[in-house]
């Protein structure tokens, strides 16, 4: 038996538009069905949204998207809730964080570059008790991300 997990993110109207961002950031395939693509009317407002979109890469990055039925939104504090750091901790309201971890401080930078164009940065990627390279941020769609080296191995 062979069981995988994928990240499953949920956008009001901008899922293509995500995917599409993530793909310059992370490269990979990406494949992506609208409603109407699966039957809804053309003319029924948001046939054109995603139902199914799926980024992935050749080295095992996965991540899959669609656009919530109903009102769409940019306000990702509306859909995706708000994280700060404050005195020295991490608040937030959000459910999750997507984790991101690499095996190198320049591997994760040029990620950490492409994802933070157009985001919140939280913490700053910079060296931490407990890793080569850690830092937090929002994206421009509201997906927060920590993103971190991987930290030797001391066993």
């Amino acid at each position: 038996m062979s069981i995988t997990t994928t990240t499953h993110l949920n956008f009001r109207g901008t899922a293509g538009r995500a995917l599409e961002f993530y793909q310059s950031v992370f490269g990979g395939e990406l494949t992506s069905a609208t409603y109407a693509d699966v039957g809804m009317p053309a003319e029924v407002p948001g046939s054109s949204k995603i139902v199914f979109g799926q980024l992935e890469t050749d080295d095992g990055f996965r991540i899959m998207a669609y656009d919530i039925p109903g009102q769409d939104t940019t306000d990702i504090t509306e859909t995706a809730g708000v994280t700060r750091r404050e005195n020295g901790a991490t608040i937030t309201d959000r459910t999750f964080f997507q984790s991101l971890r690499g095996q190198t401080l320049a591997e994760v930078t040029g990620l950490w570059d492409r994802l933070s164009d157009g985001a919140q940065i939280i913490e700053p990627l910079a060296a931490s008790a407990w890793s080569p390279g850690f830092g937090l941020l929002t994206d421009r769609f509201g997906v927060t991300w920590v993103i971190d080296v991987a930290p030797p191995y001391n066993g």
